[in-house]
């Protein structure tokens, strides 16, 4: 036995000291594996790693979008503004420095997308949830750094969407009263360099852009408190880059500052003017007329409530998100607003501080209507 011993170690010591043994012994041992366990595989192994999308593990929660006239956007959850009445101060609604303030704010989930059109009458396209989030006094991050924007360009209108359905319009308004009327669908493919929405002439700078359906109903809203209802009809649908047909016959130092669009008679339509004062009027009080005319008055502007700023189609259960120029916001019903007639000056509905005025208005669709 201790013979066998000493012969064992000998060997197993022999085989340490040669790389060629160890091989041998490993490639002798392999042979012998694949002469016991050399028949096909039994089992079948079957799938792969699912590919995602970042869009899948971020919530579709509703969101507040904010722009400051400078430039800079940001995302907000929508509960993070309380409900206020009629006439309140507001809260902060965006950090802003002495020569900023904050000029738009709309309300999209986190999943849609947002079709960005500026003045010069590109558009550029994003995701909601590709906009930084930030708290109520953040003061955002400069759309530049999101868009491919160049020079003087501004971002003034946005279409938050779902999807580029081909049944739908999107409908552009400009400064001077030009209307135009375009599919859907052609936005569906937009360059990171933007494209031409709409051709504008001159100093004409495009200022609304609604989506609609067929027989729907469009209202241009000017500055001095004139307007012109007409039915899509009226306009037929063109390419990109056309230039669009007159919706409105403008008076002098007068300029379209919004549009609404509307497919039921019971909708009412909310002006809101700087000195921080609203109304709000059945749309069946604005009767149908060609596009093209001079219209008729929507609100009476004066020294007290200042010219128009801010136009939108609501009904009660919707609520209004409403911004000053120091940066302010308010958020309040519909309801609280009663129906009034179009000759009239409004109701105040902000309170506003010396040289402070109001720049823009959001709107929250009630719960049990569709986006």
């Amino acid at each position: 036995e201790y013979t066998d011993l000493i012969a064992l170690i000998a060997e197993l010591k022999a085989v340490l000291d040669s790389e060629l043994l160890v091989t041998d012994i490993i490639r002798q041992e392999l042979l012998e594996l694949k002469e016991k366990y050399g028949d096909e595989r039994r089992t079948e192994i079957a799938g792969a790693v699912k590919d995602f999308d970042i869009e899948d593990l971020i919530a579709d929660e509703e969101m507040v979008v904010v722009v400051s006239h400078s430039g800079y956007i940001k995302r907000i959850p929508s509960d993070t503004y309380r409900q206020q009445h009629r006439g309140g101060k507001g809260v902060i609604g965006m950090g802003t420095k002495d020569d900023d303030y904050i000029e738009h704010i709309f309300v999209a989930s986190a999943h849609q997308y947002i079709l960005f059109f500026t003045d010069y009458g590109k558009c550029y396209w994003l995701k909601v949830f590709e906009i930084p989030e930030g708290g109520r006094t953040a003061r955002g991050r400069a759309i530049v750094n999101l868009l491919r924007i160049e020079g003087d360009e501004q971002v003034t209108t946005f279409v938050p969407i779902r999807e580029f359905d081909p049944e739908k319009f999107v409908f552009m308004a400009t400064e001077n009263g030009t209307v135009k009327k375009c599919s859907l669908e052609v936005f569906s493919r937009p360059y990171s360099a933007g494209i031409i929405a709409i051709n504008l002439v001159g100093e004409d700078r495009l200022v609304g852009v609604q989506l609609m359906e067929k027989d729907y109903h469009i209202v241009l809203v000017t500055k001095k408190g004139m307007s012109i209802r007409f039915s899509e009809g009226d306009v037929r649908s063109v390419g990109r880059p056309a230039q669009g047909v007159r919706g409105i016959r403008l008076a002098e130092n007068d300029k379209v500052v919004g549009m609404v669009t509307a497919a039921e008679e019971n909708s009412t339509v909310l002006v809101v003017t700087e000195n921080g004062y609203g109304k709000r009027t059945l749309l069946d009080a604005y009767r149908k007329q060609s596009r093209g005319g001079k219209g008729v008055i929507t609100v009476k502007t004066s020294k007290r409530n200042g010219d128009v700023v801010s136009v939108k189609m609501v009904k009660d259960g919707d609520e209004l998100v409403i911004i000053s120029s120091s940066g302010m916001v308010t958020r309040m019903g519909v309801s609280a607003l009663r129906k009034i007639g179009r000759n009239t000056q409004g109701v105040r509905i902000m309170s506003l501080n010396v040289d402070e005025v109001v720049v823009d208005v959001g709107q929250i669709l009630a719960e049990n209507e569709d986006e």
